[in-house]
């Protein structure tokens, strides 16, 4: 996405990206192992791509980086996206069809993604209180909460600066 401004960004997944992406790849996969599921070679190469990108990805735009993975296709890296969401390795921002690594899997969380509207950059944000909140909510209601993803619309303080 081309903007006019230009300016330092925070990676779109921090805090959550970690430092040292090889030190992380094998942590996934020894988490991926503890499942019973294996980080292949093109679900490997897919999650260095959400690492290493300075905002979310789009699954064509990983598509096109993938560098010549074998004859990878859109369900290719579909399947790859889905495997990360299901190991808790990455999560999708609907409202941008976007993704994100996330370096904190050893836990279950719900998402909460500041979305800035100047420059399309994205933060996760640690919101515990917002999660235990909404779990609180939801579970009055009698409802069971899988999986929550929270979106919020505004602008990033680079942007505000």
């Amino acid at each position: 996405m081309a903007h006019a401004e230009t300016h330092d960004h925070i990676h779109a997944n921090t805090p959550c990206s970690p430092q040292d992406v090889d030190a992380f790849l094998s942590e996934a996969e020894t988490l991926a192992e503890r499942k019973g599921q294996k980080l292949t070679k093109i679900r490997r190469k897919v999650l260095r791509l959400l690492l290493e990108s300075a905002e979310p990805s789009k699954a064509y735009d990983l598509l096109a980086n993938l560098d010549g993975e074998g004859s990878a296709k859109p369900p290719t890296v579909y399947r790859a996206l889905d495997f990360l969401q299901d190991v808790g390795l990455a999560h999708k921002i609907e409202s941008l069809n976007a993704y994100v690594a996330c370096g904190h899997a050893s836990h279950k969380h719900s998402a909460v993604f500041l979305i800035c509207d100047t420059c399309g950059g994205a933060e996760e944000l640690h919101a515990t209180a917002t999660t235990d909140a909404l779990q609180a909510e939801t579970s009055a209601a009698g409802f069971r909460l899988r999986h929550a993803v929270i979106e919020v619309r505004g602008t990033c303080r680079a942007c505000t600066a």
